[in-house]
């Protein structure tokens, strides 16, 4: 099968950048793991999945693991999950970081998984499809590799609910429009077509929720949101020149006002294979 085109934002080639922007975004996807509000995702999401204990669950495009080791404690130790992620450097990671729990770590493509069918019980598949181009294939995988009566879960971002208030409205537009394809996925409204992909993919019990992630402050919003993250290198910037330091100072002013205010909504879906 041939494997999907990854859009080349940072996050979706880890291992063709340089090692030192390897190891901030590395840093960065394990800081962004702990914030309040991806973890309120996360756990909106482990709900519409519902691991069993026994569970064999595919955690795919896994990070740093941290998902995959928290799916380990939640199928116990009968169950196994398993961590695979399209990064060499990214899988190397996570074993550096992995805590003994039953999970066995792999590099492979979503598109192209090499697994017999029917071979899991669950599959997590978080924020992954929006740098995909046929994100239908990859799904049709992650469909393909799970029994019948299993449970599939993907999370993703609805880029285009992107909004802020307490800086300029047009300077917000130009700095976000400018990010698409190179600091954010040009695949911007991927969370919101999930429900209807899995429903035209065959399965039942098909669940659909938005959750509605909110930053007060610039400091919070530069975790999850990199047009609001100073340290992302100017030449990641796709902008004309001079609009990155005209943002960041209406950026700091807001901050300084306490009036900030970023928004973003990531859908977690869930569906019952047939």
């Amino acid at each position: 099968m041939k494997p999907a085109q990854i859009e080349r934002t940072p996050f979706a080639d880890l291992d063709r950048q340089p090692r030192e922007m390897t190891t901030m975004l590395l840093a960065a996807l394990e800081e962004m793991g702990r914030h309040p509000e991806i973890r309120r995702v996360r756990n909106t999401a482990m709900q519409a999945l519902r691991p069993a204990a026994g569970w064999r669950v595919l955690d795919a495009g896994s990070g740093a693991g941290d998902v995959a080791r928290w799916i380990a404690t939640e199928v116990g130790p009968a169950g196994e999950v398993i961590a695979l992620d399209y990064s060499a450097a990214t899988i190397a990671a996570a074993v550096e970081r992995h805590d003994g729990s039953n999970v066995r770590y792999t590099t492979g493509d979503v598109s192209a998984i090499d697994l017999p069918s029917d071979n899991v019980d669950g599959v997590w598949c978080e924020r992954v499809l929006q740098h995909i181009d046929d994100a239908d294939l990859a799904i049709a995988e992650l469909i393909r590799v799970t029994r019948p009566g299993g449970r599939v879960c993907l999370i993703d971002t609805d880029w285009s609910s992107l909004a802020f208030d307490g800086v300029p409205p047009r300077l917000a537009r130009t700095v976000v429009s400018g990010m698409h394809g190179r600091l954010t996925p040009r695949q911007v409204d991927m969370g919101r077509t999930l429900r209807r992909r899995l429903v035209g993919k065959g399965l039942s019990d098909v669940s659909a929720t938005p959750v509605t992630c909110v930053f007060g402050d610039p400091a919070s919003a530069a975790v999850v949101l990199p047009m609001v993250n100073p340290m992302v290198p100017e030449q990641a910037w796709m902008t004309a020149p001079g609009v990155r330091e005209k943002w960041f100072s209406h950026v700091d002013e807001a901050g300084a006002r306490g009036d900030f205010l970023a928004v973003l909504t990531i859908w977690a879906v869930a569906g019952t294979v047939a």
